[in-house]
């Protein structure tokens, strides 16, 4: 007998940067468990590609041209997911991207760290915000879940702005679980290890690179987008409605090793 826990049925979620990576691992599985899944990218080709594999998964998926740094957008995208569905279950407001022209921190621009922080953190602030507010309004809890990043706890030369982004998320993500604890929301923030995505493809074709850290993986390989199903499907089920405030890596082993 299947666990009923994880079955996701008549469940709603809002993935953005869900086009690809670990947001598509993320859709594919809540697709699955039975949820109705609203991706959003700014990409129209990966954008049309994606919803081809979730409408296999699930007819009901619906994807959104939509560049989070943009308020507006934000906002329509999800008056959209509500118009369309009529909920909001669950948000990874999972999209994001790197630090461009790796150089010294002192030669950075004010260019080269608002580019970043538009997108990691103001498009997650804008997200996030849109969502609890359905959610509280719909009066029967909810599942945020933020994607951060080893740069969070570990040193990232050259990434600073990156890497303050997704710290700052995970101290956004706590203080909501605190917050909305009274509303039935969870709040809870994954750190991948080394996945092979769209934003690592250059990174992992370098040889040196390779030589580097997969010895310090205990696992051995690069981390995959289809690694973060479960604990999306987890995460957005009754199975978890207790488990708030927390930070989950999920890496292969590397953080510990």
């Amino acid at each position: 007998m299947a666990y009923d826990g994880f079955d996701l049925s008549g469940k709603t979620a809002v993935i953005t940067g869900g086009n690809g990576g670990i947001g598509l691992g993320f859709a594919k599985a809540v697709a699955a468990a039975g949820a109705d899944v609203s991706i959003w990218g700014t990409n129209p080709d990966k954008n049309a590609a994606a919803i081809e594999e979730l409408k296999a998964i699930n007819p009901s998926a619906s994807v959104r041209q939509c560049d989070v740094s943009s308020e507006e957008q934000v906002e329509a995208s999800m008056a959209d997911v509500i118009q369309r569905y009529g909920r909001v279950d669950a948000c990874f407001p999972n999209a994001g991207i790197g630090t461009q022209n790796q150089k010294p921190f002192f030669e950075h621009s004010n260019e080269d760290w608002h580019r970043v922080i538009d997108v990691n953190l103001h498009g997650v602030f804008y997200t996030l915000r849109a969502a609890t507010r359905q959610m509280v309004e719909q009066g029967e809890g909810g599942t945020l879940v933020t994607t951060a990043s080893g740069t969070a706890i570990q040193g990232s030369a050259k990434g600073q702005a990156y890497a303050s982004t997704k710290g700052a998320m995970i101290s956004m993500t706590l203080a909501l679980a605190v917050e909305m604890a009274r509303y039935k929301i969870t709040a809870n923030a994954i750190i991948p290890g080394w996945v092979e995505t769209g934003m690592t493809e250059q990174l992992f074709q370098w040889e040196k690179f390779e030589k580097a850290v997969i010895p310090r993986i205990p696992m051995r390989r690069w981390g995959t987008p289809e690694d973060f199903g479960a604990i999306a499907v987890y995460l957005m089920s009754d199975a978890s409605r207790w488990h708030t405030g927390d930070v989950i890596k999920i890496d292969g082993g590397f953080s510990i090793f």
